[in-house]
């Protein structure tokens, strides 16, 4: 009578119509979403382990024959190219991961570009602002934070390299750490193509170490390293002749 025009939509799944009255209804919905949204990722090509232990929040771009394993999460805006592989429980947010990377199990990738052929990994942590080329291996417990890295760089074990400059080559040895804080500003830390930095090592910023340059284990590096040179800072091995160890009193 008042010539309003009904339309009717026919729903194609039940489920179109539940109710969302607690949260237990909630997360039924969210799982029927989460399947599609995985399905619609293999049907562009990638291979999803388990499609009920998959959480999409956001935009995520897949090439083909992508690998998900269980337990991933992808947030934000993900964009993974061809064969990459991510290994259990990663958390990847904001971030683009080139051709036959692989990402090992319990790494958190975030606010990163990676490059092709890299490896992460396991129990990597890159923070916003990083950037990997090709070929760098980032290993089991490592933390990088505003910090580029170049082809072929490998940062394998126990480290935090964070406002660095690495170039191509170069290779940071287990435990070392960039002390980019002076307790007030944030300062660079440059690694030239080819630097050896030795395990255990402290590179105080603001610092450089040369081209070619290599610094020993257990050193606190505070100035500048030139290229090709060794810099070595740490106390002279002394030998106690009948040292005692402490015994407990009975």
């Amino acid at each position: 009578e008042r010539g309003i025009t009904v339309a009717t939509h026919q729903p194609q799944q039940p489920w179109e119509v539940d109710g969302v009255n607690d949260k237990i209804q909630l997360a039924r919905l969210e799982r029927i979403y989460q399947q599609q949204i995985a399905e619609q990722l293999m049907a562009q090509g990638a291979k999803v382990l388990d499609p009920a232990r998959l959480d999409v929040r956001g935009q995520v771009s897949v090439d083909e024959d992508v690998v998900l394993d269980v337990g991933v999460v992808l947030e934000g805006n993900v964009t993974l190219g061809k064969n990459v592989v991510i290994g259990p429980y990663c958390h990847i947010r904001n971030s683009t991961i080139g051709d036959n990377t692989v990402i090992e199990s319990h790494s958190v990738i975030d606010g990163t570009t990676i490059g092709a052929s890299a490896t992460i990994g396991p129990f990597a942590r890159l923070r916003p602002g990083t950037q990997l080329a090709d070929q760098v291996k980032v290993g089991n417990f490592v933390e990088t934070k505003a910090t580029t890295v170049g082809v072929g760089s490998k940062i394998n074990h126990l480290s935090y390299v964070g406002d660095a400059n690495l170039g191509k080559d170069v290779n940071v040895g287990a435990g070392t750490i960039t002390c980019n804080y002076d307790g007030a500003n944030k300062f660079t830390t440059t690694i030239k193509d080819k630097a050896f930095i030795g395990s255990n090592s402290s590179l105080v910023v603001p610092v450089s170490v040369g081209e070619g340059a290599t610094v020993g284990a257990g050193s606190v590096i505070t100035s500048d390293v030139e290229d090709g040179q060794l810099a070595v800072s740490r106390a002279k091995q002394r030998q106690i002749s009948g040292w005692q160890r402490p015994t407990k009193k009975k």
